[in-house]
Parts: C-alpha cells; sequence; structure tokens
C-alpha cells in the first residue's frame, strides 16, 4: 500500500515488557522487536509495529483461550475503547518512532452473537480478540481516527515517514 517491496520477518522477542504507561508499554514492545530484528539485517530498513486494544486502561492483548476471547469480546461490546499501535523506523542511524490511537465502537452483542463469533478462527491471533477487517465488521458502529491503525500498522504516517527517507 505504501509503494514498496517489504520482506516480512518475525522477531520472536519476549513480548512481557515492564512499562510505566499503556504508551510506553506499546512502543516498548515495538522498539525490542526492531532492535532484534536490526542485529540479523543492519543494511536494511526495519519497521515495526505493536497493537494493544485498551478498555479502561486494561490492556487487552491475544486471547489465550475461548474463555478469554468471550470475556474480551463481552466487555468490549457495547461500548468504545481504544487501540493503540506503536510504530519504529530504523535505517543506520536514522531512528523513527509514532505511535496512533484510534477509538472503535462496538455495538452490543447478543451472547448468541458473541459466541458465534468465538467460535471462528478470526479472535485468536488478534488483540482484544476481533479483527476490524473480518467478520467482527458488522458489530463496529464507528471509528474515530485511523482505520488501518485498527488492523495495526497506520500506513498514512507510515508512508510520510518512508517517503521522507526514501
Amino acid at each position: 500500500m505504501c509503494g514498496y517491496d517489504f520482506k516480512v520477518v518475525v522477531s520472536n522477542v519476549d513480548e512481557n515488557v515492564k512499562a510505566k504507561s499503556i504508551t510506553e508499554f506499546s512502543l516498548k514492545i515495538a522498539k525490542k522487536k526492531c532492535d532484534a530484528i536490526f542485529k540479523d539485517y543492519p543494511n536494511d530498513t526495519i519497521i515495526t509495529a505493536d497493537t494493544i486494544v485498551v478498555v479502561d486502561n486494561q490492556v487487552l492483548e491475544k486471547p489465550e483461550n475461548k474463555d478469554d476471547a468471550r470475556d474480551m469480546i463481552t466487555t468490549l461490546q457495547g461500548r468504545v475503547h481504544q487501540v493503540y499501535t506503536s510504530v519504529v523506523v530504523k535505517k543506520e542511524d536514522f531512528e523513527e518512532e509514532f505511535l496512533e490511537v484510534t477509538n472503535v465502537y462496538v455495538s452490543k452483542m447478543s451472547t448468541l452473537e458473541i459466541e458465534d463469533y468465538i467460535n471462528t478462527d478470526e479472535p485468536y491471533d488478534k488483540a482484544g480478540a476481533y479483527a476490524i477487517q473480518g467478520y467482527f465488521a458488522k458489530y463496529i458502529e464507528k471509528i474515530e481516527g485511523d482505520y488501518y491503525n485498527v488492523m495495526g500498522l497506520p500506513i498514512n504516517k507510515l508512508s510520510k515517514i518512508l517517503d521522507k527517507l526514501n
């Protein structure tokens, strides 16, 4: 979407970090991913991101199981939450980081709708147990902010940094 060819590399870093705030938490993970990948690709442009879902100052990461997914969707339904994505771009001596925040409004859902959703494969590798671009889209009333941020990579801001860099 940005007009560049990318190679996807999984960092496999431990995402357990200590932080004083939600924004610091997300950024520390993105930076940890960047540092790990940069070691193996020091001559390349490295882009890393970390996306978290936050409701009532509680971070909802990827669900561990069906009960966890049910609890997350039950918590999110009928209210607004925030999606935070921290991005780090690094090439040689250049490094820039940013944070994008989007408000997401989820419709009220019945118990049956929640059960139907958590019985799909979709929730289990997503922060907050949902994918805005998938089956869950029908429960999104509106968003305030960057749609692509909710998917996990705020394309507009990233594209501007890459254009500046290149």
